[in-house]
């Protein structure tokens, strides 16, 4: 169990987006936290993680990074834009191709069936 569950909420600056059942899994689902696009990304293996990127494309310049593919590289969890195809690494945002390029990254976590997310400070 996660040491910052009590009663069903965590630490301020934690906000609880939808149910477990609401994520597609190896797919994105997009949500609106604080007037911040966030694609979630609930990825199946030998164990579920949880992913929040922010939605935006900064290639495409559009809020379609939820309705990328979701797959790998070397073993690396990525999703690609499904405007150009750039790789975004799910566990930093970053782009493979150019460096130059990352999406914001949000903790998230799974919590007795609910998504929860952290927004920037």
């Amino acid at each position: 169990m996660n040491s910052m569950l009590q009663s069903n909420t965590l630490e301020p600056g934690w906000a609880h987006v939808c149910s477990r059942e609401d994520l597609v899994e190896n797919a994105g689902v997009a949500a609106l936290i604080e007037n911040e696009q966030v694609a979630l990304f609930l990825v199946a293996g030998d164990e579920e993680r949880l992913f929040a990127l922010g939605n935006y494309d900064p290639i495409g310049k559009a809020n379609v990074m939820s309705r990328g593919i979701v797959g790998d590289i070397d073993g690396e969890p990525v999703v690609a834009s499904p405007l150009y195809k750039q790789h975004f690494r799910l566990r930093d945002g970053q782009c493979l191709e150019d460096e130059s390029y990352a999406l914001p990254y949000f903790e998230a976590r799974l919590i007795d069936g609910g998504v929860w997310v952290r927004l920037r400070d």
